[in-house]
C-alpha cells in the first residue's frame, strides 16, 4: 500500500489506497481520503516518462489513446459532468484541480456514496446502459471541439496490446479449457482483427467514455455516477455498451452465470436509450461488432502469458480458473465476431 504525497495528506490524515491499475503510467495513486472536512478522492496524474510497460506508457500527444492529461482537462472543461448529465448519467463533482511542482496533477473529486458497480443487479446495469444511449443520442454524428480528445481510441489501443506471434493456440491451458472449436474460433477473430476495426469504423459516431464497466460506476442515491474520463472521445456507437457487457465478467468479479441476460437487457436498454436513432437491429449489431473489435487481442494475450504467473490488476483467480472462467466470455466474443464476418 502507498500513501499519497504527505503535501496533500497529512501523514496521519486518512488515506485508503482504492483499486486500480498499476501498469497505466498516467496513474500515480487513487486514495479515498478527506480535502478541508469533505470525503474526497485523490488521483495523482503524471506526465510522460515515469517506469512502468511500455503499451500502458502515457503519451505527450494529446490525440493518443492515453494522452496523460486528458482526464484532468475532462474535469476541468466540465465535459464529464455535462457529456452524459441530461441521461441522468452523472460524473464525481470536481473538488480542484491542483498542478504539481513535479509536473504532475493533483485531481481531486467528490467521493460518490453508493453501491459500487460490483454489486450492481441486472436491472442496473441495464439503466446505465439505457442511459448511455440516450447520452449517446445527443452526441450522433458530433463530437466536442477539444483538441485532447481521443482520436482512434479503440483502434489505437486495441493494436498496441503486447501480443507476440506466434500465439500458441494449442498451449495445453488452453487446450485443458478451451475445445478446438472455440480456439479455432478466436484465432479467426485474431487473425480478422483489421476487417472489424475497418467494419466498425463504418458505424455511427458518438462521444464515448470508452472505458464503462462496473469498476468505474457507483449506484448513487441520485442515480448512476461514471467514474475515470481518462479515454474519453468519438468513437463508434455500441462500443461503449459493449464494454459494459463484457467487462462486468473479464475479471472474475460478477458471476458469468448471469453473462447470457446481462447481455441481452445491456442491449435491449442501450437501444431503448437511443430512442429510435438508430434501428433496433443496428444497434445490436454495431454492440456485438465494437465488442469482437475490442477484444480480439485477449485470447492471443492470455496464450502468449500462460504459465508465466503474469499479475492482473483485477483479475485474483489462478491461471487455470481463468482461462475456465473466461470460457463463456470467449464464446460469446467467437459468436460475435463470426457473424461479422460471415
Amino acid at each position: 500500500m502507498s500513501r499519497p504525497p504527505v503535501d496533500l495528506v497529512p501523514a496521519d490524515g486518512p488515506a485508503e489506497e482504492l483499486t486500480h491499475n498499476p501498469y497505466n503510467t498516467v496513474t500515480g495513486g487513487i486514495w479515498r481520503t478527506r480535502r478541508h472536512g469533505r470525503p474526497a478522492v485523490l488521483k495523482l496524474i503524471t506526465p510522460p516518462g515515469r517506469e512502468g510497460p511500455a503499451h500502458w506508457a502515457g503519451s505527450a500527444d494529446p490525440g493518443h489513446w492515453n494522452y496523460w492529461r486528458r482526464e484532468v482537462e475532462a474535469y476541468r472543461s466540465g465535459l464529464a459532468a455535462r457529456a452524459y448529465a441530461d441521461a441522468g448519467l452523472a460524473a464525481p463533482e470536481t473538488l480542484a484541480v491542483d498542478e504539481r511542482p513535479d509536473g504532475g496533477v493533483a485531481l481531486w473529486l467528490a467521493d460518490v456514496a453508493g453501491r459500487t458497480g460490483t454489486a450492481g443487479t441486472v436491472a442496473d446495469l441495464g439503466d446505465v446502459a439505457a442511459r448511455l444511449g440516450a447520452g449517446q443520442a445527443a452526441w450522433l454524428g458530433r463530437a466536442p471541439d477539444y483538441d485532447w480528445l481521443a482520436r482512434d481510441w479503440l483502434r489505437d489501443y486495441t493494436l498496441t496490446r503486447p501480443v507476440v506471434e506466434p500465439v500458441p493456440w494449442d498451449h495445453p491451458v488452453a487446450v485443458a479449457a478451451w475445445p478446438a472449436p472455440l480456439r479455432a474460433a478466436l484465432r479467426r477473430l485474431w487473425e480478422h482483427r483489421h476487417a472489424l476495426l475497418a467494419a466498425a469504423d463504418g458505424l455511427p459516431r458518438t462521444l464515448c467514455h470508452h472505458d464503462c464497466w462496473p469498476m468505474n460506476l457507483v449506484f448513487g442515491d441520485a442515480g448512476p455516477v461514471l467514474l475515470d474520463w481518462s479515454f474519453v472521445g468519438p468513437g463508434p456507437v455500441g462500443e461503449d455498451a459493449a464494454n459494459l457487457l463484457l467487462d462486468t465478467f473479464l475479471d472474475g468479479l460478477v458471476d458469468v452465470a448471469l453473462l447470457d441476460e446481462v447481455a441481452a437487457t445491456v442491449v435491449d436498454r442501450y437501444a431503448d436509450g437511443l430512442r429510435g436513432a438508430l434501428d433496433r437491429a443496428e444497434v445490436a449489431r454495431a454492440v456485438r461488432l465494437t465488442g469482437a473489435a475490442k477484444y480480439f487481442w485477449l485470447a492471443p494475450l492470455m496464450l502468449g502469458r500462460a504459465g508465466g504467473g503474469t499479475a492482473q490488476s483485477y483479475d485474483l483467480r489462478g491461471e487455470a480458473e481463468m482461462f475456465a472462467g473466461r470460457r463463456p466470455l470467449l464464446e460469446l466474443l467467437a459468436r460475435w465476431a463470426d457473424e461479422q464476418l460471415r
